[in-house]
């Protein structure tokens, strides 16, 4: 494992991670609801795409019981242990899928997870969405009891509004406990959360965000403004959204070719000039968790953690992205 890649407390917790994890929602095997947005991935393809993230520097691999029905878990723990990766080496983070449940599931389904993973710390355990049967207050008061037994290490929610974030927030300090992050959909073309006020009050409280999707499902690549027929062979339905159609794919031109002209001078490629800016525009407050469905893109997403955007950079990009965005 490359040691010498900067690594950044998230939130208040005493876990200190890469700014990029591995996202392994692609580790569905296509089972499921969920999972069958990606194809399948053979098991040797999964160990190396994990292999090389670690070899990289890449120290963290966020996973959810929805994935597949642990699918995910149970694939990457399998890998890890293949590859014989340590705990301290290699920390973890999953989700509970809160739809048609109440807050008493999270306990109850508790070894369920445990058992996916192989019995691995669970170093980060969060709130998959919002819309569980139970109040914001009940859910935490589980998760807290999850900590208090030694089944968790630290508390994540995922999706949670301004508001929600907030009162988590409150609930578990009164606790003495903290709320490490919110993760949410985060990326160069979709800044919603800088509108909404998210980011500046995760900052004041100390809560880490940790952004999925941060390359618009491969869009900030910049390969399909190359080769705007590559879509028709991506799995899900990305195929059909107007962002990946030719009008939508105009639009976005002008910020593939600022990220690919920034590129240069760092000798590296458009997606990890998008995530740079991601992991650093705000200073150490957000995380990525790129996924890979090839080994390359696993190398992609190490190589966004060598080098620095300057202030100059992130400034610019940030200026064609909200002009890109119509802002």
């Amino acid at each position: 494992m490359n040691k010498h890649i900067e690594k950044r407390q998230l939130g208040q917790s005493d876990l200190s991670l890469s700014a990029i994890g591995l996202g392994t929602w692609q580790f569905s095997k296509g089972t499921g609801l969920v999972g069958k947005f990606w194809g399948a991935l053979d098991d040797e393809l999964t160990e190396e795409i994990i292999k090389t993230s670690l070899d990289g520097g890449i120290n963290w691999f966020d996973t959810a019981e929805v994935y597949g029905g642990g699918e995910s878990e149970k694939i990457l723990a399998k890998a890890l242990d293949s590859i014989g990766v340590t705990p301290g080496d290699a920390k973890i983070a999953t989700k509970w899928w809160p739809a048609l449940r109440t807050a008493a599931s999270i306990s109850k389904t508790i070894n369920i997870r445990k058992e996916a993973l192989n019995q691995r710390p669970i170093d980060l355990y969060q709130i998959h969405q919002p819309f569980s049967f139970s109040s914001v207050e009940k859910q935490m008061l589980q998760m807290i009891k999850l900590v208090n037994e030694g089944h968790i290490k630290h508390i994540g929610v995922s999706n949670f509004s301004v508001e929600a974030m907030i009162e988590s927030h409150r609930i578990l300090t009164e606790h003495g406990l903290a709320l490490a992050s919110n993760q949410v959909k985060y990326s160069l073309l979709d800044r919603r959360i800088e509108e909404s006020g998210m980011i500046e009050r995760a900052k004041e409280l100390g809560i880490s965000i940790i952004a999925y999707s941060p390359l618009e499902q491969g869009l900030l690549t910049g390969k399909f403004h190359d080769n705007p027929a590559l879509i028709q062979q991506a799995k899900g339905p990305r195929r059909y959204q107007r962002k990946f159609k030719e009008a939508g794919l105009n639009e976005t031109k002008p910020l593939i070719k600022l990220l690919d002209t920034i590129g240069e001078k760092y000798n590296v490629s458009a997606s990890q000039v998008a995530l740079n800016w991601l992991i650093h525009y705000h200073g150490d407050t957000v995380f990525a968790i790129p996924g890979a469905t090839k080994a390359h893109h696993a190398q992609d997403n190490v190589g966004a953690l060598t080098f620095k955007l300057d202030t100059g950079e992130l400034e610019e990009i940030s200026r064609t992205s909200w002009k890109v965005l119509g802002k």
